[in-house]
């Protein structure tokens, strides 16, 4: 999903500018969120360098790399800043990086469900065909993928991503695994994009766990 998608789905120019309206604001939170819980983590975990560099915030600005978000809303795929973060300050540097870690991942997958939740009562009880209502149901169907494939990609064991940080946590620094991963993780990843791998496991996922709450949601209101 991303910017061509949109243009090219053959809707109105109005449809196209509330399909994007609520697609920007959809990676927008995401990202957003999913940053801010990594510091809030780390901050409560003892580490206070996050903080110190302004990540503590929801404020958008402090959170995007300006290609990165670029990136993101064109072809659906892009980055943030790195949070700083220093696990020597953490009161227990496993439990830290573990929390840490993971903080991202959890908060993304559970608004993912979240979000779905009210997609599914927008998308039972809005008309569609009120402009507003469409934007409504757009942007919690946007909220709900963006948030999923998040939390799905960074739970890849893939330097730089967050499952690649908890799985490091329980292993030395030099772990064969953790050392091929720190010299060969980015190209790894790259690959996964090129190929279209990840874009095949996401579309899998989604209709696995996505499409089966989906019909869960819908089936407590008939």
């Amino acid at each position: 999903m991303g910017i061509i998608n949109i243009f090219t789905s053959g809707a109105s120019f109005v449809e196209i500018l509330v399909t994007l309206g609520a697609w920007i604001i959809a990676i927008v939170v995401g990202i957003v969120v999913h940053e801010f819980a990594h510091t809030y983590a780390a901050v409560k975990m003892g580490d206070d360098t996050p903080r110190l560099a302004g990540r503590l915030t929801l404020n958008p600005a402090k959170h995007f790399d300006p290609i990165g978000f670029l990136c993101l809303i064109i072809i659906g795929f892009g980055w943030a800043k790195p949070v700083p973060i220093n696990s020597n300050n953490f009161r227990n540097i496993r439990k830290g990086e573990v929390v840490v870690s993971l903080a991202g991942v959890l908060t993304n997958l559970i608004l993912s469900i979240v979000f779905l939740f009210l997609w599914v009562v927008c998308f039972m009880f809005l008309d569609p065909s009120v402009l507003f209502f469409q934007f409504v149901i757009s942007l919690f169907e946007f909220l709900t993928m963006i948030n999923f494939v998040l939390a799905v990609f960074n739970l890849l064991p893939i330097y730089p991503l967050d499952g690649f940080g908890f799985i490091n946590a329980f292993c030395r620094y030099d772990n064969k695994f953790i050392v091929f991963m720190r010299n060969y993780g980015q190209w790894i990843l790259l690959l996964l994009l090129i190929s279209g791998a990840f874009y095949w496991l996401i579309n899998w996922l989604s209709g696995l766990v996505l499409g089966n709450l989906f019909n869960l949601f819908v089936s407590i209101f008939i």
